[in-house]
């Protein structure tokens, strides 16, 4: 795949910061679900210090102290993410497509994710840039994993659907313009409106 082979020097050279700064392995592998259910393997270069049961997805909110110094780097500019081209390569994402999810979400909301799965998952989509601060709004939450399982996770099944809905190259073309640009001029603070705080006593 030619976007690849133009990313691998890239990949090559946060490979070496990685291990420099973090030591092995480089790469960190999470079980994901993708197309009509089935399992794969999603890689990431590493950016947390290593913890038992992270590949089944164990679940981490907010802003990790786990975290390495190249991974605050690496998760702030999304350049962890380069190493799904191999996924992409191998068939089980796209470019564009709604992001996979571990096993354990998608057992919240399974009938909605069946609408969703009918097609591959992607590197980015819609909810990857309307969340991109995700991370910064979990962190301010008391009840991180409950905000987002009933606040965040429902929403981005929203757009996922929509998009599945709606596809069209055009869309996709414009999606991975609008990521290429947060990325690259990032907001400068997560807006206070944009935190979902809610105690789980008030949920419904």
């Amino acid at each position: 795949m030619l976007g690849l082979a133009f990313a691998l020097p890239v990949m090559a050279v946060i490979a070496v910061f990685v291990l420099v700064d973090a030591g092995r392995p480089v790469l960190f592998r999470q079980l994901r679900i993708g197309r009509f259910g089935h399992d794969f393997w999603l890689y990431k270069f590493r950016s947390m210090r290593e913890m038992k049961g992270s590949e089944l997805g164990r679940f981490d909110a907010g802003t990790c102290p786990r975290v390495t110094r190249s991974g605050r780097f690496l998760r702030r500019t999304k350049l962890d993410e380069l190493p799904q081209l191999w996924n992409v390569l191998r068939g089980d994402m796209s470019l564009v497509g709604p992001r996979p999810e571990v096993r354990q979400w998608v057992e919240v909301y399974p009938e909605r994710w069946a609408r969703v799965l009918k097609m591959r998952p992607g590197i980015t989509d819609p909810a990857s840039v309307q969340f991109r601060e995700e991370e910064e709004i979990l962190a301010q939450s008391a009840w991180p994993e409950q905000t987002y399982r009933d606040e965040i996770l429902p929403q981005k099944l929203d757009l996922y659907e929509k998009y599945v809905e709606n596809r069209s190259l055009a869309g996709d073309v414009g999606i991975l313009i609008r990521t290429i640009v947060v990325v690259m001029f990032p907001p400068s603070e997560v807006k206070a409106d944009k935190a979902i705080i809610v105690p789980p006593a008030k949920r419904g």
